[in-house]
């Protein structure tokens, strides 16, 4: 088993990356590999509502998205995480997120996901709800902590400061491990997929 998390700060070793070793290093405790991915600081295009995704099965803009994709596929469980910008997630994890969740949602299905949220001092909750839509609307169960899965601080040393915070990421990172470890035997039993029905797509006039 594998769970991959997805930095979106512009930081590379900055307050979220702090957030999410140590959600990181508790699943390894618990003997399932993780990989923490940075985003980078490269421009990540929008998405242009093109749908050429829906029979290529992989977007037209040929970057990170694309190589995360990919990775995706072999992966079993998510997290997401991103520094507080204007009450809600950074631009690059957002544009990330967009293509990647349209590009590949039902791949995704499933499959346990959560958000981590880093920020000096307000807007965490709205940028948590923000990530967490994306995983309801593909099927993701949303793995829970003791608390939003937050964490406070102007620098990682501040967040190594944040006990409560720090410790909302530990019991997420046990959460995921049981709900991983709690999907695999279910698997091995025969528990089958939820059915799927065909998709049924309405407006608000009909």
């Amino acid at each position: 088993m594998k769970v991959l998390l997805f930095n979106g700060s512009p930081h590379e070793k900055g307050c979220t990356y702090t957030a999410l070793s140590e959600v990181a290093n508790t699943i390894a405790a618990e003997g399932i590999e993780t990989e923490i991915v940075w985003l980078g600081t490269e421009p990540i295009h929008s998405c242009t509502a093109c749908r050429s995704c829906a029979t290529a099965k992989k977007c037209v803009f040929d970057d990170i998205v694309n190589e995360a994709a990919a990775r995706c596929a072999e992966a079993d469980g998510f997290i997401f995480g991103t520094p507080v910008h204007y009450a809600a997630a950074t631009g690059m994890l957002t544009t990330f997120m967009d293509r990647l969740f349209y590009t590949i949602g039902k791949t995704l299905a499933l499959k346990p996901a959560a958000g981590v949220v880093s920020c000096r001092r307000s807007g965490s909750t709205a940028t948590f709800d923000q990530l967490n839509k994306y995983f309801t609307i593909c099927q993701m169960p949303v793995v829970p902590s003791q608390y939003w899965n937050a964490v406070h601080g102007h620098a990682p040393e501040d967040v190594r400061q944040d006990l409560e915070g720090m410790q909302t990421m530990r019991t997420l990172g046990r959460n995921m491990a049981w709900m991983l470890k709690c999907i695999a035997v279910g698997t091995e039993a025969g528990v089958p997929r939820p059915v799927q029905e065909e998709r049924v797509n309405t407006n608000f006039i009909r």
